[in-house]
């Protein structure tokens, strides 16, 4: 520990020290032995030195509660010595996903999920323009040809044979 006094004639007191534990979510637990009076701004930068993630994105939760950023001690969040923290790191980052959008020109659209994506120009559409022949799709006449030869074998696998001489 380093004492930041100038004069050399005092010696600095020990300060008392306590032991607390960090589990992050792949549950690993991180022993840190920290001062008493220290304050969980100090803590998240301590965490974020030893995870590399930015002291922001770094959230504490203590008996189910998650604690803010301040300046008090550790005491006053009524963290004891031997108390386990959980370190939770949001999963995206900050921002909302973006909306896909109908790929027909001219139109601002949302895309509508799963129904809306075109497997054969591989597009995403609104619900107005969708189908093939709203969109005008490249792949229409793959589609009607497709169409057309999975319906001719349904059809000859149908078809009734006559047995003669019975």
């Amino acid at each position: 520990m380093v004492s930041l006094s100038r004069s050399s004639s005092a010696s600095p007191e020990p300060s008392e020290t306590m032991q607390i534990f960090i589990k992050n979510l792949s549950g690993d637990i991180i022993p840190l032995t920290v001062p008493v009076d220290i304050s969980l701004s100090h803590i998240k930068t301590l965490l974020s030195l030893r995870t590399s993630l930015p002291t922001t994105s770094l959230n504490l939760v203590h008996a189910g509660k998650h604690l803010p950023s301040s300046d008090a001690p550790l005491t006053a969040h009524g963290i004891k010595p031997e108390s386990t923290l959980h370190l939770v790191v949001p999963m995206r980052g900050g921002m909302p996903p973006k909306k896909i959008r109908c790929t027909h020109k001219e139109c601002k659209e949302v895309a509508q999920r799963i129904v809306g994506d075109c497997g054969f120009c591989n597009g995403h559409f609104c619900g107005k323009h969708r189908l093939l022949e709203d969109h005008k799709c490249t792949g229409l006449e793959d589609c009607k040809k497709e169409s057309h030869d999975r319906n001719a074998a349904q059809l000859n696998s149908e078809r009734t044979t006559v047995i003669k001489g019975i």
